[in-house]
């Protein structure tokens, strides 16, 4: 069987991967992949479809016409942010193949349109000031503090864009920006008295709360993906106990000091 008979070749799988480990890297849960890869594998020609994903790695066996089977496995290492504007461009990509069957280039192309359209900057750290000013607030902390953490929240948005990239996983990362958060916050309770430290370390540790992470791990639990939640559960409580010790250890050094 030639490639040609296939719609946009043998290509466009491995395309396909590309797409669901964007999603999965993107904050979509397995469920949500495995449909969406399934659906456009059908769509391309396959009269079937296998498609495992679990957090670490993608898994897809397509059978074509004729009993020809093509298995195809991706390994994924980064273990992402959550971006929900990437995955919305993510699912109507899908649903566009879906309808109508892109070219393996033209898939390829508009794939990386997607992924190399940055954040904006000025969301980032507006959206990081006000969250964590208005969180302080939210849970029994004054106007202070609510405007310590946002200042704060800016060094964590920093953080979070040119520091996260280099460091060797997300346990890493949160330790060392909740440990030197947490000092900063030390050192400027230490000249404003009117700062609640407790207050001011709620409104910028909900920055970095793996929430989302820990929504989708149970959400894959109950629909019967049970790997992939216990997995994605497990990673975000080691996420949480390190941003837990971050703080706790910048509090400690803080006593001595």
């Amino acid at each position: 069987m030639r490639d040609d008979t296939i719609v946009g070749g043998f290509d466009v799988f491995s395309y396909m991967l590309d797409i669901g480990e964007a999603m999965l890297t993107s904050g979509a849960d397995v469920h949500t992949v495995e449909y969406q890869l399934a659906r456009m594998g059908k769509a391309y020609g396959a009269y079937k479809m296998n498609v495992l994903v679990i957090t670490a790695v993608i898994i897809v066996t397509v059978t074509l016409p004729g009993d020809v089977e093509k298995t195809i496995s991706r390994r994924i290492a980064d273990e992402g942010s959550t971006n929900f504007d990437r995955l919305e461009a993510l699912s109507k990509l899908c649903d566009e193949c879906c309808d109508d069957p892109l070219p393996a280039l033209e898939l390829r192309r508009r794939l990386d349109r997607i992924k190399g359209k940055p954040f904006p900057k000025p969301f980032l750290y507006i959206g990081g000031a006000l969250s964590a000013g208005g969180f302080a607030v939210f849970f029994g902390g004054t106007l202070l503090d609510g405007v310590v953490s946002a200042i704060i929240a800016l060094f964590v948005c920093v953080a979070l864009r040119y520091f996260r990239p280099i460091t060797p996983n997300t346990i890493v990362f949160n330790f060392v920006t909740a440990l030197a958060a947490g000092l900063l916050i030390c050192v400027v309770a230490r000249f404003v008295s009117d700062l609640s430290v407790d207050m001011a370390i709620i409104g910028v540790i909900m920055l970095l709360i793996p929430g989302v992470a820990m929504t989708n791990a149970t959400r894959d639990m109950l629909s019967g993906d049970t790997i992939s939640g216990v997995m994605r559960f497990i990673e975000s409580l080691l996420w949480a106990t390190s941003l837990a010790l971050g703080f706790m250890s910048a509090l400690w050094i803080a006593t001595f000091f």
